[in-house]
């Protein structure tokens, strides 16, 4: 169950809070909603429920408030506003990414998919979806990991009617599981139909905390919905009738020729249009909101016969006795043999109008199973999605799956890297026709006047859309308000932009060589004497732009951010390292395998003293200084930056 208590917002300024002391209830197989009109506050509560939102109060879900559970999307699921995913990935791909951080077998996306009768629909791009179709994939999100607890914030927007039908039969279904539902709406109709208690919102207090039943006994009213081509004689004659008789009737015309009659039944308008000889289209039972002014739609009969309230007393609106009244009438049998034809012939087209339109508004049972229409066919689809099994340990492969599906899942990285690949060897190819270039700065397409070659640039590219991507289309901050920053997230992160920059440095080196043997020969493709060495600088160089765009990124939210950290290693702090360097009383590293084998008396095993002579040679050099001064930096800020979070 839900308990929220004394939730309040903070106030702006001069202006009252939106939300001001709200506590209530929402009870395990319950459905219960939030009633209000726009700007009541409902989606502020939630928010202050979610902790998306800074204000006071409390609120737990079974016992515990959302920061003391392990893993919210387990325990909770988030439907607000609008799908937060990038517009190029696929709908499959968005749920098998979820699917990767939150532990789920991948097999559940598509199960999700067949609920929500998005099957049809998987290998479409988030950006080009519709309203409803985004709806369907906010739930679909929101049933991923099997939570108990479903809150959604106006679940039905953009929904047709018939898609209402099985929301709510779906809603009911994980209800009668046990699970707990809160969603939110601005229509009472549809609160009195499809929640078992309906709390209610205005100006951001609480005013109403009531069963269904109470709810549509003091707030909705029934009535009587008549249309006719004489609907202002009618309406007179039903208004002087109710004098007459010294009854409680009250007649509103509403738009066109339709009335609404409240305080009276159906076979007293119908009987009343039939003494007056008043053609009557439609007659129905209704309810109606006391504060409605405009036409309602849910109805619970319609009658769509253009004859006398002959035909129209046979609807399931007239009484009994009414049939009998009406059948009486008739002082010939022949006539009244032929009038029960009528009656039969209306009652089928009814029928099957009523199937046609959809104009059953009775929810589904938890036993049927509600159909959804996907955008070709209409399949008949499950109430829920099977249960699964989630495993409480957390895997070290879990951030890493993630990762990989999240790059993988969009064009931009493969865009990028052909990119890249595609400049260095146009530059590969300028530096050797005007010549006097190394043989080492050739291959690796690096003009002395730039500050870094154009695979470094892309590695750092790469690796600040790692975490700028993540703050742009945040997919994991449904229910947590901020791309959670974990150390296994950031471990995975930076793997996987290692894996990148290695393979486009390899790419880079291999395309420009036979690029080069391919336009001058053999002479420009030769391979330098020191290359060990020359390896290990290159990809050292290219892996460190990666992380320091990852880092950066994740530290200033911002792809920008870390594009420009790794710009300012070699234009800012490659000088600074350069100018600390000049320094006499800078030692330097030579010799510095020496000095570990005298304090450890140990010999290298496997040759290791010439790999360390090697790797502190690279760490000497100004850039390689540089990097591990600008990673060292950006790690400490990232750490930081993640225990001030925890802590608030």
């Amino acid at each position: 169950m839900i308990q929220a208590v004394g939730l309040t917002s903070n106030p702006r300024k001069a202006l009252p809070p939106a939300v001001d002391d709200v506590s209530f209830e929402a009870r395990a197989g319950r459905v219960t909603v939030l009633l209000g009109a726009s700007g009541a506050g409902k989606t502020t509560v939630l928010r202050l429920m979610l902790e998306l939102q800074q204000g006071r109060g409390l609120t737990y879900f079974r016992g515990r408030p959302l920061h003391r559970i392990a893993h919210p999307s387990r325990e909770v699921g988030v439907l607000l506003g609008d799908v937060p995913g990038h517009p190029s990935r696929t709908v499959r791909g968005h749920l098998r990414m979820l699917c990767a951080a939150t532990g789920v077998p991948v097999r559940r996306a598509d199960e999700v998919l067949e609920v929500v009768g998005l099957v049809s629909l998987r290998d479409e791009r988030l950006g080009t979806l519709s309203r409803g179709m985004d709806r369907r994939l906010g739930l679909a999100c929101a049933l991923l990991a099997d939570p108990h607890t479903l809150v959604l914030d106006a679940p039905a927007d953009g929904l047709s009617s018939r898609e209402n039908l099985w929301l709510h039969g779906m809603l009911r279904a994980h209800a009668d599981q046990g699970g707990t539902v809160l969603t939110t709406t601005a229509d009472p109709k549809e609160a009195a139909r499809t929640a078992d208690r309906v709390v209610t919102l205005k100006e951001g207090r609480l005013v109403a905390d009531q069963d269904a039943a109470d709810f549509a006994r003091t707030r909705l009213r029934p009535r009587v919905a008549v249309r006719s081509p004489h609907a202002a004689r009618l309406a007179a004659l039903l208004t002087k009738e109710a004098r007459t008789a010294r009854c409680s009737v009250e007649v509103v015309q509403e738009d066109g020729n339709r009335l609404s009659v409240y305080g009276s039944t159906c076979a007293r308008v119908g009987e009343a249009a039939f003494r007056h000889g008043i053609l009557i289209h439609q007659l129905a039972d209704e309810t109606g909101d006391m504060n409605s002014n405009g036409v309602v739609t849910a109805a619970v009969g319609v009658v769509a016969a253009e004859a006398h309230v002959e035909a129209s007393a046979t609807t399931d609106c007239v009484e009994s006795d009414a049939h009998a009244d009406t059948d009486d009438s008739f002082d010939n049998p022949a006539e009244a043999e032929a009038e029960a034809e009528a009656e039969a012939e209306a009652e089928t087209e009814i029928g099957s109008e009523a199937e046609v339109e959809g104009t059953d508004t009775t929810p589904p049972t938890p036993a049927q199973s509600p159909s959804l229409p996907s955008p070709r066919a209409a399949d008949a689809l499950s109430a829920l999605p099977p249960p699964i099994s989630v495993r409480s340990a957390p895997s070290p492969l879990r951030p890493l799956r993630y990762e990989l599906r999240r790059a993988a899942g969009i064009s931009t990285g493969f865009l990028a890297g052909a990119a890249v690949l595609v400049v260095s060897a146009l530059t590969a190819v300028l530096l050797a026709r005007v010549g006097h270039t190394p043989q080492a700065r050739l291959l690796a397409a690096w003009p002395a006047q730039l500050p870094l070659p154009p695979a470094a640039l892309g590695a750092g590219l790469l690796g600040a859309l790692a975490f700028g991507d993540e703050f742009r289309h945040p997919a994991l901050a449904a229910d947590r308000g901020t791309v959670p920053r974990r150390l296994g997230m950031l471990t995975a992160k930076l793997v996987v932009a290692a894996f990148t920059a290695l393979l486009l440095a390899f790419l880079t080196i291999g395309c420009n060589a036979e690029v080069l043997y391919l336009l001058y020969g053999r002479e420009f493709a030769k391979v330098p004497g020191d290359w060990l060495a020359l390896t290990a600088s290159w990809f050292g160089l290219v892996v460190g732009c990666a992380w320091a765009g990852v880092l950066a990124a994740g530290v200033f939210r911002s792809t920008t951010a870390g594009l420009a950290a790794v710009l300012a290693v070699p234009v800012a702090v490659v000088p600074l390292v350069q100018t600390a360097a000049g320094n006499t009383s800078v030692r330097t590293a030579a010799g510095l395998s020496v000095r570990l084998r005298e304090v450890l008396l140990v010999q290298w095993p496997f040759g290791g003293e010439r790999y360390l002579s090697a790797a502190v040679r690279l760490v000497a050099q100004p850039v390689g200084w540089a990097l591990a001064l600008s990673l060292s930096t950006l790690l400490c800020a990232y750490l930081f930056t993640t225990l001030s979070s925890r802590v608030r």
